[in-house]
Formats: C-alpha cells, sequence, structure tokens
C-alpha cells in the first residue's frame, strides 16, 4: 500500500494544476483532497455535473462536501450536462456510457482552458477496469487523467486510505447515473428517471443503504442488501403502494440481492462466448 500511495502522490505533483471531476463519491472526494495537499488549493479546481440523471440529493452533498473541506466559492463550480438532449444517449446503446462522458469531459475541457488548468482528473480506480466501462473511451479522447488508476489503487485501497485522511464519505456507497437503473436498448426518458429517484428515494428513507430500482417499464425490479428490513411490519406494503403510485404496475424483489453494474452481466456473457 505504501508503495502505491508513493506512486498516487508522484503522479500528482506532476500534474501542475487540474480541474477534478466530483461527483460526491469517495474516489473523487480522495483525490481533490490528495491534489489541495500536494498541488496547493490556488492550482485545484473542482466541478461538479448537474444531470436530469442524477439524484438532487447528491448536488446538494457535493455542495456540503466542498464546503466541510474549505474550497472556495471560485475553485468550486457546478455545470449543467445535456447528455438527454442527445439521441445517441437516450436510445441507451451498450456504450450509453461513451456519450454521457463525452458531453462531460468536452465542458471540463473547456472550463480548464478558461482558468488555465493543464489537466483534467477523475477518480476512475484499478477496480473500474475491471468491468465494462465503456466512459473510458471519451476519458482516452479528452486526456482525462485517473491518478488512482495509474497508481493500481483498487476501491479497497482508496476507502481505506480515504478512512486514514478523515474524510467523512469514506464509506459511502456508490451512486452511478440514474440511467444505469435502465435496460440497455430501452430509451431513457425523463419520466422513467423520476421514477427511479422516487422509489429509491423511499427505499433509503426507510433504511436500505444499498439499492438500486432497476426499471423494467411497468416493473421496478428492487435489489437490496437488507431482506430482513423489508419483512418488517407494513414496509413492503408501504413499498409497493408508493412505487405503484409512481407509476410502476408491478414491483419485484430480485432475490439476488443487491449487484452493482447487474444490468452489464448479459454484456459480460456476451464478451465470454
Amino acid at each position: 500500500m505504501l508503495d502505491k500511495e508513493k506512486k498516487l502522490i508522484n503522479i500528482i505533483r506532476q500534474l501542475d494544476s487540474v480541474v477534478i471531476g466530483f461527483s460526491g463519491g469517495v474516489d473523487s472526494t480522495l483525490m481533490v483532497h490528495l491534489c489541495i495537499k500536494h498541488l496547493g488549493l490556488n492550482d485545484v479546481w473542482v466541478v461538479t455535473a448537474n444531470s436530469k440523471s442524477t439524484m438532487p440529493e447528491e448536488i446538494k452533498f457535493c455542495k456540503k462536501m466542498m464546503t466541510k473541506m474549505g474550497i472556495p466559492k471560485d475553485h468550486f463550480t457546478i455545470i449543467n450536462t445535456n447528455e438527454l438532449d442527445d439521441q445517441n444517449y437516450t436510445s441507451n446503446p451498450e456504450n450509453r456510457c461513451y456519450f454521457c462522458r463525452r458531453e462531460l469531459f468536452g465542458k471540463l475541457k473547456k472550463y480548464a482552458r478558461e482558468v488555465g488548468a493543464k489537466n483534467i482528473v477523475d477518480g476512475s480506480n484499478a477496480s473500474d477496469l475491471t468491468d465494462y466501462r465503456p466512459g473510458m473511451k471519451a476519458k482516452n479522447e479528452f486526456e482525462v487523467r485517473s491518478p488512482l488508476a495509474e497508481a493500481g489503487f483498487t476501491k479497497r485501497d482508496v476507502r481505506n486510505l480515504a478512512k486514514r485522511s478523515g474524510l467523512t464519505n469514506w464509506d459511502k456507497p456508490a451512486t452511478p447515473c440514474l440511467s444505469s437503473r435502465i435496460p440497455y436498448h430501452s430509451k431513457i426518458t425523463l419520466k422513467k428517471l423520476e421514477q427511479i429517484a422516487t422509489a429509491e428515494r423511499l427505499l433509503k428513507n426507510l433504511g436500505f443503504k444499498q439499492v438500486r430500482v432497476r426499471h423494467h417499464d411497468h416493473i421496478a425490479r428492487l435489489e437490496i442488501e437488507d431482506f430482513e428490513l423489508l419483512l418488517k411490519n407494513g414496509i413492503k406494503e408501504k413499498i409497493n403502494e408508493k412505487l405503484k403510485k409512481a407509476g410502476f404496475t408491478y414491483v419485484a424483489v430480485d432475490l439476488g440481492g443487491f449487484r452493482s453494474g447487474s444490468l452489464n452481466d448479459a454484456i459480460k456473457e456476451k464478451r465470454k462466448r
């Protein structure tokens, strides 16, 4: 781990000045922390993307984290991304994430030119490289650096260093975009995204920490970790009632439980053949 940390610090120091894409997750939070520590605040700018596929609560969390970390207003900005205006994205092909990242990185590159930053940085780690990640193509096209991945930091490494660094969100569950809940080739619409947001907000308010609501048209497929909570008095009835009010006809629980990126399973199987 110490060798990885030394490598990571050396990579960061060579970046000179950076714009960091900040999602509020532990990976990008650690990048903000380390870049400020080793480059200095004057050479670090933080950008959060606000999208229809992002829970509003996550944007509020980003603002809160920036205040907690002492980032001044002139070094933190929120930009609006418009991937829902791109039919390449809303048609939801298997490389959907490429079009989202292309939109995001294009705006980050423009912002970097405006503030005079020499590099764009994201929070991708080595564990991300083992999953299906079509957005990596856009990252390469816009020459976005990923110091955590370059230094060989896995997700576990990131959480360990974040905890030791005193970052309060070191154990925050990953919160990928809401579009990732919609099966490939099923059109992405604002209505579907709002249904997913409503459903996941309800489940989290009821105490479910790790949850995904997969949108299969009229069916909401729930991926959860805490099955015992589901069986508590009145919980499943409330979920069923509220999700039907949100527009779903049927509400189903996936017996396989919570699985991050489960909609990529079919792609992985196809690639094995």
